[in-house]
């Protein structure tokens, strides 16, 4: 049997986007690749992990068989600087991971990144709870209440570093695989639109702001969730840019930032396959494949 490639694999943040990070993996295994570190932000440290703790399948049908209305009811309105306290999307989560491992007990090697906002600077969690660093990592600011680690104010690992190079350098790996999120947009239809469902989920959102007494626009094109939504996916963009420049990847897997909204986990088999597909069409990752056949 030939030597599998063994690979340092970098996963972007971008919300739902990162569903993308499913079907690489799956393209990765089927080729003759061996996965043997991560590194992640936000939704890339959440795919990262439940793929390291081996339950990267549990998450992933769980995702196809429910809509968006059913995980909106997961959704818990009483946070504390976020409109999230995210305690019953981490209750399904551990349900799904069957447990709570530790880190440095998983076959692969593992690190979540994460923000602390009082000192500015990228926190590697790659040790203790895998939840409480999944948890951490995807703190997006607003959305989710701040995660309290280690004396630490926390948010989404994507406001200081969205594709995390960094926690992959020494591993002994024959190459280094990035997935960036943040790609150019693209003019091609990938992702239907769910047009009757999303009507369902946006009247229940009004009702939520209506109970806050929270202007539900800034102006009529522009919602609150919009602005916010493209002013942090600007931001993350341009550090994107920044750290891959400084650090390139020996292989750079670019997703279009337009594939989907922030929040369309419901579509999850879309995402998973445009991810396997995006693999096949990589000259750099078929020599890789035909090398180590």
């Amino acid at each position: 049997m030939a030597q599998k490639t063994r690979v340092a694999l970098v996963l972007g943040s971008g919300g739902a986007r990162g569903l993308v990070h499913g079907g690489i993996i799956r393209w990765l295994e089927d080729n003759n690749f061996e996965i043997v570190s991560i590194s992640g932000a936000s939704v890339g440290a959440l795919m990262g992990g439940f793929y390291a703790a081996g339950k990267l399948q549990n998450y992933l049908s769980w995702l196809e068989e429910s809509s968006r209305f059913d995980m909106l009811k997961l959704l818990d309105f009483k946070g504390s600087g976020g409109l999230i306290s995210g305690e019953k999307l981490m209750e399904k989560l551990q349900e799904l991971l069957e447990g709570d491992p530790d880190i440095e007990d998983l076959p692969i090697k593992y690190t979540a990144v994460a923000s602390d906002i009082n000192t500015e600077k990228e926190v590697w969690i790659n040790q203790g709870s895998l939840l409480k660093a999944m948890r951490a990592s995807i703190s997006l600011p607003l959305f989710f209440t701040p995660y309290e680690y280690k004396n630490k104010l926390l948010v989404d690992g994507g406001v200081l570093n969205p594709v995390p190079i960094a926690p992959s350098f020494g591993r002994e790996v024959d190459l280094t695989i990035a997935v960036n999120l943040s790609g150019e947009s693209t003019t091609e239809a990938l992702v239907q639109e769910k047009q009757e469902e999303d009507s369902k989920v946006t009247e229940l959102m009004k009702e939520y702001w209506q109970k806050l007494s929270f202007p539900q626009t800034l102006t009529e094109k522009n919602t609150l969730s919009y602005v916010a939504n493209r002013s942090f996916e600007t931001m993350q963009g341009s550090l994107a840019r920044m750290k891959l420049s400084a650090y390139p990847p020996d292989i750079l897997l670019e997703v279009p930032r337009n594939i989907c909204k922030m929040f369309e986990f419901d579509k999850a088999s879309e995402l998973v396959a445009y991810g396997y597909k995006l693999c096949q069409r990589n000259e750099s990752l078929l020599s890789y494949s035909h090398q180590s056949s």
